[in-house]
């Protein structure tokens, strides 16, 4: 930072200025450990010599802490990704179902909304569409925090949801679909080029739950990609214009990914990963009824508090998925 014309490119600079600060506070967090490693052999050698059974309530929070604080860095180090270190856009879509499915998708809502909080990340919807009964037939949210896109990477695909049903009379056994699709909020330039005539722009009335998501204006702004399909949708801007310029570059972000998994295996991963929204495809299944279990496909975690689960209690999962593609991918 000393060095002459090291503040002569800003954009660089703040670059380097925030890697240098990552890489302290995880050094920091290293000697920490040390530090109450020592501490925690130090405590438990004072047990012994004193007999002194009261130490152990403390011992044991002392370990709770140091084997939390480890976890923490250990996820840290399986997120080498190029990009999860970048903000994540989610976005969620019900699928087979109907009513039930859009009730399934405003509960992955919360959970999603309820981890970022819990993480200390910002939430910002981009666009939402309620159901025509209940619930929400898509939402995109950007999850703004330190290697968001590194942990929600392992939401992508379908989810399944077993319960008895809220909404049928006869409380019959109801199984509900949604799709997750997650991808990095590349803000660098990209070198992805993007013909004006395939694409489409629609403009459109934002819609939401009361208004409290969004602003409601006649400003949103849809915009479809013909030859690969893909729609982006942006609303929670009143200018049109700014709408349109964040859903382009959602569009490209997409279009860049999906140019880079093609070179590994035909769209499997980042964005391949979602595909039929319904029987067979799903990632995870979440099961309220008869028995309670939230079980991963992928990594076979599993977690009988469901509940906790939907209450954004998902830590757990991305942990086991993040050492599961580490070790698939070393092993390829």
């Amino acid at each position: 930072m000393e060095e002459p014309g090291f503040w002569d490119n800003p954009e660089r600079s703040t670059k380097l200025v925030r890697e240098a600060k990552h890489l302290k506070d995880e050094v920091d967090t290293f000697r920490e450990l040390e530090q109450e490693y020592e501490d925690i052999q130090t405590m438990i050698q004072m047990g012994y010599e004193e007999n002194d059974a009261s130490l152990i309530p403390e011992i044991q929070e002392m370990l709770d802490h140091f084997s939390e604080t480890l976890e923490k860095m250990r996820m840290k180090l399986l997120l080498s990704g190029e990009y999860d270190g970048y903000d994540a856009i989610l976005r969620l879509n019900a699928g087979a179902g109907g009513t039930e499915s859009c009730d399934w998708c405003s509960m992955l809502y919360r959970m999603y909304c309820r981890w970022a909080e819990k993480k200390g990340f910002k939430v910002e919807v981009l666009d939402y569409l309620d159901g025509d009964e209940a619930g929400i037939k898509s939402v995109t949210i950007q999850i703004s925090g330190e290697n968001a896109y590194g942990y929600l990477r392992s939401e992508h695909g379908v989810h399944r949801l077993v319960r008895i049903s809220p909404f049928n009379a006869a409380g019959k056994r109801q199984t509900s679909f949604v799709s997750c699709d997650v991808m990095p909020d590349i803000k660098e330039d990209i070198d992805i080029e993007i013909n004006p005539d395939d694409i489409r722009i629609d403009t459109y009335r934002s819609s939401g739950a009361g208004g409290q998501h969004i602003n409601k204006t006649s400003s949103a702004i849809r915009i479809t990609h013909i030859p690969t399909g893909i729609v982006v949708q942006c609303q929670n801007e009143r200018s049109q214009h700014s709408n349109k310029d964040t859903a382009m570059k959602m569009l490209t972000a997409k279009l860049f990914m999906m140019k880079e998994e093609e070179n590994k295996a035909k769209l499997a991963g980042i964005r391949g990963e979602v595909t039929d929204n319904g029987w067979g495809s799903q990632i995870r299944n979440y099961v309220l009824q008869p028995y309670t279990m939230v079980k991963d496909a992928r990594t076979g975690f599993e977690c009988s508090n469901a509940q906790a689960v939907l209450d954004g209690g998902i830590d757990g999962f991305i942990s086991a998925y993040l050492k599961w593609i580490n070790t698939k991918e070393e092993t390829e």
